[in-house]
């Protein structure tokens, strides 16, 4: 490390004093510090372009946190997918293959995407076949299942065990 760069970059951390972003508040001076500079153009020094990563890093922990945003699911992901590029199910089921009434299904959720149309959908958009895939569902506990006329869960056998 050179001295200039750890001169320049020693000046920007006592100018901004990077800190764990825990607030609202903190959130908001982060991204405010962030656009400063972002704003100094596409090409910055390495001392702001270091302090810019770690600013990003600590607004992105803040935003798993407080900001998380739940996964799309399958259907969700074709409806953004054919919204992004402007293309229509009857375009889709001649391209790929797929019936138009699948796609209008998995769309209206009446459906789920079958495996041979999961890599064709993910060929056609370019896009990693796991958007298609939905997250099995967690079992719910065994207190929560249904019982049935015996007062057994559903899940358990003869024997009274799960």
């Amino acid at each position: 490390m050179t001295t200039a760069f750890r001169t320049a970059y020693e000046s920007l951390l006592l100018d901004y004093l990077p800190r764990p972003v825990r607030t609202q508040r903190e959130y908001e001076q982060t991204c405010r510090q962030i656009a400063k500079l972002m704003s100094g153009g596409p090409e910055l020094p390495q001392a702001e372009s270091e302090l810019l990563e770690i600013l990003s890093l600590l607004v992105a922990q803040y935003e798993s946190t407080e900001h998380s945003i739940r996964d799309a699911s399958p259907a969700e992901m074709l409806a953004f997918l054919l919204d992004a590029r402007g293309v229509s199910n009857a375009a889709v089921a001649r391209e790929t293959g797929i019936p138009r009434s699948v796609i209008t299904d998995t769309l209206a959720g009446r459906r789920s995407v079958s495996t041979a149309n999961v890599a064709k959908l993910a060929k056609y958009f370019h896009v990693s076949p796991a958007v298609f895939i939905a997250e099995p569902a967690s079992q719910p506990p065994v207190s929560a299942r249904p019982r049935t006329r015996t007062g057994r869960t559903s899940s358990q056998s003869v024997t009274g065990k799960p």
